[in-house]
Protein backbone atom coordinates (compact mmCIF):
# COMPACT_ATOMS: atom_id res chain seq x y z
CA UNK A 1 0.00 0.00 0.00
CA UNK A 2 1.09 3.57 -0.89
CA UNK A 3 2.34 5.50 2.51
CA UNK A 4 0.33 8.43 0.91
CA UNK A 5 -3.39 9.27 2.93
CA UNK A 6 -6.58 8.28 0.78
CA UNK A 7 -7.42 11.87 1.04
CA UNK A 8 -4.40 13.10 -1.21
CA UNK A 9 -5.00 10.25 -3.64
CA UNK A 10 -8.50 10.78 -4.64
CA UNK A 11 -7.28 14.76 -4.76
CA UNK A 12 -4.01 13.34 -6.68
CA UNK A 13 -6.44 11.44 -9.34
CA UNK A 14 -8.96 14.28 -9.62
CA UNK A 15 -6.54 17.12 -9.66
CA UNK A 16 -4.53 15.12 -12.39
CA UNK A 17 -7.86 14.76 -14.49
CA UNK A 18 -8.17 18.18 -14.65
CA UNK A 19 -4.10 18.94 -15.57
CA UNK A 20 -4.27 16.04 -18.37
CA UNK A 21 -7.79 17.89 -20.18
CA UNK A 22 -5.93 21.24 -19.72
CA UNK A 23 -2.99 19.87 -21.07
CA UNK A 24 -4.36 18.10 -23.92
CA UNK A 25 -6.34 20.94 -24.56
CA UNK A 26 -3.63 22.59 -27.71
CA UNK A 27 -2.05 19.28 -28.92
CA UNK A 28 -5.77 17.51 -28.43
CA UNK A 29 -6.16 15.17 -31.64
CA UNK A 30 -3.11 15.29 -33.97
CA UNK A 31 -3.33 11.94 -35.71
CA UNK A 32 0.16 13.23 -37.86
CA UNK A 33 3.18 12.88 -35.03
CA UNK A 34 5.13 14.65 -37.38
CA UNK A 35 2.59 17.43 -37.83
CA UNK A 36 2.06 17.82 -33.66
CA UNK A 37 6.28 17.95 -33.53
CA UNK A 38 6.21 21.08 -35.65
CA UNK A 39 3.58 22.88 -34.15
CA UNK A 40 4.62 21.86 -30.39
CA UNK A 41 8.18 20.32 -30.55
CA UNK A 42 9.18 17.10 -29.02
CA UNK A 43 8.00 17.47 -25.85
CA UNK A 44 5.05 19.32 -24.33
CA UNK A 45 5.90 20.68 -20.93
CA UNK A 46 3.24 23.07 -19.86
CA UNK A 47 -0.26 24.74 -20.99
CA UNK A 48 -0.45 25.54 -24.78
CA UNK A 49 -2.97 27.18 -26.99
CA UNK A 50 -4.90 25.78 -29.53
CA UNK A 51 -3.68 26.22 -33.18
CA UNK A 52 -6.28 28.17 -35.27
CA UNK A 53 -8.10 25.98 -37.37
CA UNK A 54 -7.56 23.02 -34.86
CA UNK A 55 -9.82 21.46 -32.01
CA UNK A 56 -10.83 23.88 -29.69
CA UNK A 57 -9.43 26.83 -30.81
CA UNK A 58 -9.58 30.34 -29.71
CA UNK A 59 -9.34 28.78 -25.97
CA UNK A 60 -6.22 30.14 -24.33
CA UNK A 61 -3.45 27.86 -22.85
CA UNK A 62 -4.80 26.35 -19.28
CA UNK A 63 -8.68 25.96 -19.81
CA UNK A 64 -10.52 23.25 -20.34
CA UNK A 65 -12.57 20.99 -22.58
CA UNK A 66 -15.95 19.98 -22.76
CA UNK A 67 -14.66 16.86 -20.93
CA UNK A 68 -13.38 19.05 -17.91
CA UNK A 69 -16.50 21.01 -17.89
CA UNK A 70 -18.39 17.80 -17.76
CA UNK A 71 -15.89 16.55 -15.05
CA UNK A 72 -15.95 19.96 -13.06
CA UNK A 73 -20.14 19.53 -13.18
CA UNK A 74 -20.08 16.01 -11.90
CA UNK A 75 -17.61 16.70 -8.73
CA UNK A 76 -20.04 19.47 -8.14
CA UNK A 77 -23.06 17.14 -8.07
CA UNK A 78 -21.34 15.03 -5.50
CA UNK A 79 -19.96 17.68 -3.65
CA UNK A 80 -23.59 19.36 -3.03
CA UNK A 81 -25.48 15.60 -2.74
CA UNK A 82 -22.98 13.89 -0.15
CA UNK A 83 -22.44 11.11 -3.12
CA UNK A 84 -23.98 10.70 -6.53
CA UNK A 85 -27.55 11.72 -7.15
CA UNK A 86 -28.80 10.77 -10.46
CA UNK A 87 -31.78 13.44 -10.45
CA UNK A 88 -29.21 16.52 -9.24
CA UNK A 89 -26.59 15.32 -11.81
CA UNK A 90 -28.99 15.04 -14.70
CA UNK A 91 -30.61 18.22 -13.81
CA UNK A 92 -27.42 19.93 -14.15
CA UNK A 93 -26.74 18.42 -17.42
CA UNK A 94 -30.06 20.03 -18.28
CA UNK A 95 -29.41 23.29 -17.08
CA UNK A 96 -25.68 23.84 -17.19
CA UNK A 97 -24.56 22.53 -20.23
CA UNK A 98 -27.10 21.24 -22.69
CA UNK A 99 -28.10 25.16 -23.40
CA UNK A 100 -24.62 25.88 -24.21
CA UNK A 101 -24.91 23.37 -27.30
CA UNK A 102 -26.14 23.43 -30.37
CA UNK A 103 -25.63 19.78 -31.72
CA UNK A 104 -22.82 19.96 -33.90
CA UNK A 105 -19.13 19.04 -32.91
CA UNK A 106 -17.26 22.20 -33.22
CA UNK A 107 -19.71 24.15 -30.31
CA UNK A 108 -20.42 24.39 -26.33
CA UNK A 109 -18.03 24.94 -23.90
CA UNK A 110 -13.95 23.75 -24.78
CA UNK A 111 -15.01 24.58 -29.00
CA UNK A 112 -15.89 21.12 -29.38
CA UNK A 113 -19.02 18.39 -28.58
CA UNK A 114 -18.40 14.66 -28.72
CA UNK A 115 -20.79 12.01 -30.21
CA UNK A 116 -22.36 10.93 -26.94
CA UNK A 117 -22.80 14.54 -25.59
CA UNK A 118 -24.59 15.35 -28.81
CA UNK A 119 -26.72 12.70 -28.95
CA UNK A 120 -27.58 13.39 -25.91
CA UNK A 121 -28.82 17.02 -26.87
CA UNK A 122 -31.20 16.17 -29.57
CA UNK A 123 -32.54 13.98 -27.54
CA UNK A 124 -33.12 16.19 -24.52
CA UNK A 125 -33.05 19.21 -26.15
CA UNK A 126 -35.02 18.84 -29.62
CA UNK A 127 -36.93 15.39 -28.59
CA UNK A 128 -37.79 15.78 -25.38
CA UNK A 129 -36.74 12.31 -24.42
CA UNK A 130 -36.90 11.06 -20.78
CA UNK A 131 -33.46 10.31 -18.98
CA UNK A 132 -33.95 6.88 -18.45
CA UNK A 133 -34.12 6.36 -22.33
CA UNK A 134 -31.37 8.56 -23.42
CA UNK A 135 -28.40 6.19 -23.71
CA UNK A 136 -26.33 5.66 -27.12
CA UNK A 137 -24.44 3.44 -28.98
CA UNK A 138 -21.12 5.97 -29.00
CA UNK A 139 -18.34 3.30 -28.85
CA UNK A 140 -15.56 5.81 -26.97
CA UNK A 141 -14.40 6.69 -23.37
CA UNK A 142 -16.82 10.07 -23.22
CA UNK A 143 -18.26 8.21 -20.40
CA UNK A 144 -15.06 7.62 -18.62
CA UNK A 145 -14.38 10.92 -18.55
CA UNK A 146 -16.74 12.15 -15.80
CA UNK A 147 -17.04 9.05 -14.18
CA UNK A 148 -13.71 8.71 -12.77
CA UNK A 149 -15.09 11.09 -10.16
CA UNK A 150 -17.50 8.57 -9.20
CA UNK A 151 -14.89 5.72 -9.06
CA UNK A 152 -12.75 8.37 -6.30
CA UNK A 153 -15.73 9.11 -4.52
CA UNK A 154 -16.50 5.24 -3.90
CA UNK A 155 -13.12 3.50 -4.24
CA UNK A 156 -13.39 2.03 -0.62
CA UNK A 157 -17.34 1.07 -2.10
CA UNK A 158 -16.19 -1.69 -4.75
CA UNK A 159 -19.74 -2.64 -5.75
CA UNK A 160 -21.52 0.74 -5.13
CA UNK A 161 -18.54 2.54 -7.78
CA UNK A 162 -20.04 -0.31 -9.99
CA UNK A 163 -23.35 0.25 -9.55
CA UNK A 164 -23.09 4.14 -9.89
CA UNK A 165 -20.71 4.13 -12.81
CA UNK A 166 -22.73 1.99 -14.73
CA UNK A 167 -26.10 4.03 -13.82
CA UNK A 168 -24.47 7.25 -14.61
CA UNK A 169 -22.75 5.97 -17.95
CA UNK A 170 -26.14 4.64 -19.49
CA UNK A 171 -27.35 8.25 -19.49
CA UNK A 172 -25.15 9.14 -22.60
CA UNK A 173 -24.31 5.35 -23.55
CA UNK A 174 -25.74 2.05 -23.31
CA UNK A 175 -23.20 -0.46 -25.22
CA UNK A 176 -22.81 -3.13 -23.05
CA UNK A 177 -18.70 -3.59 -23.54
CA UNK A 178 -18.85 0.04 -23.39
CA UNK A 179 -20.15 0.09 -20.27
CA UNK A 180 -18.13 -2.53 -18.89
CA UNK A 181 -15.23 -1.08 -19.58
CA UNK A 182 -16.32 2.48 -18.43
CA UNK A 183 -16.42 0.17 -14.86
CA UNK A 184 -13.59 -1.94 -15.51
CA UNK A 185 -11.87 1.61 -15.38
CA UNK A 186 -13.43 2.89 -12.78
CA UNK A 187 -12.75 -0.09 -10.71
CA UNK A 188 -8.89 0.22 -11.62
CA UNK A 189 -8.74 3.39 -10.82
CA UNK A 190 -10.91 2.82 -6.96
CA UNK A 191 -8.04 0.37 -6.53
CA UNK A 192 -5.50 2.97 -7.41
CA UNK A 193 -7.00 5.28 -4.96
CA UNK A 194 -7.20 2.87 -2.42
CA UNK A 195 -3.04 2.38 -2.66
CA UNK A 196 -2.56 -0.60 -4.38
CA UNK A 197 0.46 -0.30 -6.72
CA UNK A 198 -0.09 -0.72 -10.62
CA UNK A 199 1.46 -3.52 -10.93
CA UNK A 200 0.99 -7.19 -12.44
CA UNK A 201 -0.72 -8.27 -9.04
CA UNK A 202 -3.63 -5.80 -9.37
CA UNK A 203 -4.92 -7.68 -11.88
CA UNK A 204 -5.56 -10.79 -9.04
CA UNK A 205 -6.56 -8.24 -6.75
CA UNK A 206 -9.63 -7.16 -9.22
CA UNK A 207 -10.30 -10.84 -9.76
CA UNK A 208 -11.32 -11.41 -6.46
CA UNK A 209 -13.39 -8.51 -5.53
CA UNK A 210 -15.19 -10.38 -9.51
CA UNK A 211 -14.81 -13.61 -7.28
CA UNK A 212 -16.66 -12.74 -4.30
CA UNK A 213 -19.25 -10.83 -5.71
CA UNK A 214 -18.28 -7.10 -5.79
CA UNK A 215 -17.32 -6.36 -9.00
CA UNK A 216 -20.22 -7.40 -12.13
CA UNK A 217 -17.56 -9.42 -14.20
CA UNK A 218 -18.30 -12.80 -15.95
CA UNK A 219 -15.74 -15.32 -13.84
CA UNK A 220 -14.77 -18.58 -14.75
CA UNK A 221 -11.97 -19.24 -12.06
CA UNK A 222 -12.47 -20.73 -8.88
CA UNK A 223 -11.12 -19.94 -5.13
CA UNK A 224 -7.26 -18.48 -5.28
CA UNK A 225 -7.67 -17.65 -9.15
CA UNK A 226 -7.70 -21.76 -10.06
CA UNK A 227 -9.25 -22.89 -13.33
CA UNK A 228 -12.51 -24.84 -13.61
CA UNK A 229 -12.77 -28.30 -12.90
CA UNK A 230 -14.48 -30.68 -15.19
CA UNK A 231 -18.47 -30.82 -14.30
CA UNK A 232 -18.49 -27.29 -12.59
CA UNK A 233 -21.58 -25.21 -13.03
CA UNK A 234 -21.70 -21.89 -14.43
CA UNK A 235 -21.55 -19.73 -11.96
CA UNK A 236 -24.58 -17.06 -12.80
CA UNK A 237 -23.64 -13.25 -11.92
CA UNK A 238 -24.22 -9.77 -12.79
CA UNK A 239 -21.48 -10.02 -15.68
CA UNK A 240 -23.20 -12.43 -17.16
CA UNK A 241 -26.21 -10.21 -18.22
CA UNK A 242 -26.03 -6.55 -20.03
CA UNK A 243 -25.92 -3.97 -17.67
CA UNK A 244 -28.91 -3.48 -15.89
CA UNK A 245 -31.30 0.10 -16.73
CA UNK A 246 -30.29 2.82 -14.13
CA UNK A 247 -32.66 3.00 -11.71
Amino acid sequence: MSKTTIRERAAGAVMGAFIGDAMGLGPHWYYDLAEMRRDYGDWITGYTDPKPGRYHAGLKAGQLSQAGFILRLTLESLVACGGYDKADFCRRMDEELLPLLNGTPVSGPGGYTSQSIRELWRQRVQQNVPWSATGGPADDTEAIERTLALAVRYALQPARLATTITANTLLTQNDPAVVAMTVAYGAVLGMLVQGHALNPQLSGKLMRLVNKGELPFHHITGDNLQPPRPGDPTRPGPGCSPPPTPC
